[in-house]
């Protein structure tokens, strides 16, 4: 009777030491189209069919933390709240250059394109000069589509301040967008699918300028994080390049899947008809260039979010 009591004493403990011995890894992403490799890993998980945890083995217990926007996302790699993040490039840019690289990583390409410019019928905006004077929303202050609507509002002549200007920019939630829009209260929006897809379909935006191949997400990691856990990120990474691999060769499975996704997300139905609407404009690649990073340098700086020359040597760490 005492063996077999102290038999099960050491199958407890050794039970509670392989627990304390598993790795969280805490991910980041946004409830976006342009985010669809965390959203479907997520909506795999839910199906106990996990992408990421299958690669990983069971050590490895992934938590999945939603954002609005970069900066935000940004935020908590800078709070040690986050390991790795899906997220636009100018956030991680930015991030970088705040922290004199001592905090980010980039470790992936994941999408290209699904961002866009769209009008209010109504507000009178044919030409770009009909921008004066109107009120142009973007998701976040710094984040890829505020900087990319800054800098092409400043390549049409108009005077472009964080606070005003010949154009007034207004930094607004995605969700709170297409409200504001359909009351009439904005008169355009540069966002990303699937808000382009929904600011279309349910208040009647006209795409006035779309981003057919700017680099849209990217994937991230915090420095000290890949420091400690190199191989683990670069399991994550590999897993990560394969899940883009699966969702360029079974896109209707996919889109079903992001689909489900984005629902529980936002805790109502997003039609299917709406993210395949939203595909059509994406491209999902882990490929990524130090010449797409360097264009976003040019653009930070001539709107004044970036001062002095970058190092970007430690900015990458893309897979060999």
């Amino acid at each position: 009777m005492k063996f077999r009591f102290f038999y099960l004493f050491l199958c407890s403990l050794l039970f509670v030491c392989l627990a304390s011995a598993k790795t969280t890894l805490r991910v980041g992403y946004f409830p976006n189209v342009t985010h669809a490799q965390a959203i479907v890993a997520k909506a795999l998980a839910a199906q106990h069919k996990g992408w990421f945890e299958e690669r990983l083995g069971p050590e490895v217990e992934i938590q999945w933390f939603a954002y609005n926007a970069g900066p935000s996302a940004m935020e908590a790699i800078f709070a040690g709240s986050i390991d790795l993040t899906y997220v636009g490039p100018s956030p991680a840019l930015n991030a970088y250059v705040r922290s004199k690289g001592d905090e980010i990583r980039i470790v992936s390409g994941a999408a290209r394109g699904g961002a866009a410019l769209l009008v209010r019928p109504g507000a009178g905006i044919e030409k770009p000069a009909d921008f004066k004077g109107k009120k142009l929303a973007t998701p976040q202050l710094g984040n890829t589509q505020d900087v990319a609507a800054r800098t092409w509002l400043k390549a049409q002549g108009f005077k472009i301040t964080q606070l005003g200007g010949d154009v007034f920019v207004l930094p607004t939630a995605n969700p709170d967008q297409l409200s504001l829009f359909q009351q009439g209260k904005i008169d355009a929006v540069w966002t990303v699918e699937p808000w382009v897809s929904r600011i279309e379909r349910e208040a009647g935006g006209k795409v006035f300028l779309e981003q057919k191949d700017v680099v849209t997400t990217i994937l991230a990691a915090r420095a000290k994080f890949l420091d400690q856990q190199g191989d683990l990120v670069a399991r994550f990474v590999k897993a990560h390049v394969e899940l883009t691999a699966w969702i360029q060769a079974h896109p209707a499975e996919a889109q079903a899947l992001v689909q489900r996704g984005l629902s529980d997300e936002v805790k109502r139905e997003i039609k299917l008809e709406l993210v395949v609407s939203a595909w059509q404009r994406l491209t999902f690649s882990p490929d990524l260039t130090l010449n797409a990073i360097e264009n976003l340098v040019t653009d930070a700086r001539g709107l004044g979010f970036i001062r002095g020359d970058v190092d970007l040597s430690r900015l990458l760490h893309l897979p060999q």
